[in-house]
């Protein structure tokens, strides 16, 4: 018996349904490097670490708004025209999750980065410290080496 095909896939309207509804709450790190390299309008990123993990890296452009404090902060920070893009450690992390859901409440159209920082910095896109900007190589398990994106 098939581990795969043991539960048939879903096909039709309830596929796409599906697959439509994940990328509208999800994006991930090279789709959001792109349009920040684009300089594309209406998207504001969010790092939703504390404050050591955002000194440890960061997305450049991204704001500082650590999940506990987006109720009380966003308002005054985040315009409300935009399509907030959250992220946090990575897959193994659901604190962009806890974020995405602090800023739907807020009535934010909002999105979780999947992947978060650790994808950011494994494929090769700039990492912001206090120290200046660095550019580690992309991992070949998880982009490229040779080429801008992933062309999926």
């Amino acid at each position: 018996m098939s581990f795969v095909t043991s539960t048939p896939a879903a096909g039709g309207g309830a596929a796409i349904a599906h697959f439509s509804g994940r990328l509208s709450y999800e994006t991930d790190v090279s789709d959001v490097h792109a349009d920040l390299a684009a300089g594309e309008p209406g998207i504001v990123v969010v790092d939703s670490r504390g404050d050591e993990s955002w000194r440890q890296g960061r997305i450049r452009g991204a704001v500082h708004l650590p999940t506990g404090e987006i109720a009380e902060r966003a308002a005054a920070i985040i315009p409300r025209d935009v399509t907030v893009v959250t992220y946090c450690w990575g897959p193994g992390c659901n604190g962009a999750t806890r974020a995405a859901l602090e800023f739907a409440r807020l009535g934010y159209a909002v999105k979780e980065m999947v992947g978060g920082f650790e994808y950011w910095a494994r494929e090769g896109f700039p990492v912001e410290t206090d120290q200046g900007v660095e550019r580690r190589p992309a991992d070949p398990l998880t982009a490229p080496v040779g080429a801008v994106t992933c062309d999926c």
